[in-house]
């Protein structure tokens, strides 16, 4: 009986862009890994290369739900992802500062960021590209109705 190679999902994009959404909706099955989900602000990386690698090691799919705006910061997953072959794949989550934005004006509580935190994340944005690594890559339009 031939083994399922575990998938890892990275994705990027801008602060309000629709990654949670996308995610939740497009990968119900996958592992959702997320630095915003991980309670306390201690080694936030640390602990979720350690939730990756454990994931990954028991077969699991993952999809990590962060903003992944540039190839350092993505470099580190796909280390990782390989470590275990597993299948690496990139959702940019495309939207522009004004949708991100507007989308962030309808969140509330801890999950809206300041709106400098979508121009900051916007300016270091760099879209994946297949070699870093990935071996599929697609780009996403999320609906204007969603909230991330």
């Amino acid at each position: 009986m031939a083994t399922v190679r575990p998938e890892c999902v990275i994705l990027v994009g801008l602060p309000g862009a629709g990654k949670t959404t996308f995610a939740r909706a497009a990968y119900p099955e996958h592992v959702q890994i997320s630095k915003d989900a991980l309670p306390g602000s201690s080694n936030k990386q640390a602990r979720q290369d350690a939730l990756l690698r454990r994931s990954l090691a028991a077969g699991r799919s993952v999809i990590v739900d962060n903003t992944n705006v540039t190839p350092a910061e993505r470099a580190a997953v796909i280390a990782i992802a390989r470590e275990f072959a597993a299948r690496v794949v990139g959702r940019y989550i495309e939207a522009s500062t004004r949708e991100a934005v507007s989308r962030n004006e309808r969140r509330s509580g801890r999950a809206k960021v300041p709106k400098v935190a979508i121009f900051t994340c916007a300016k270091r944005l760099v879209p994946p590209a297949l070699e870093e690594g990935f071996d599929e890559i697609q780009t996403v339009r999320t609906p204007d109705g969603w909230i991330d």
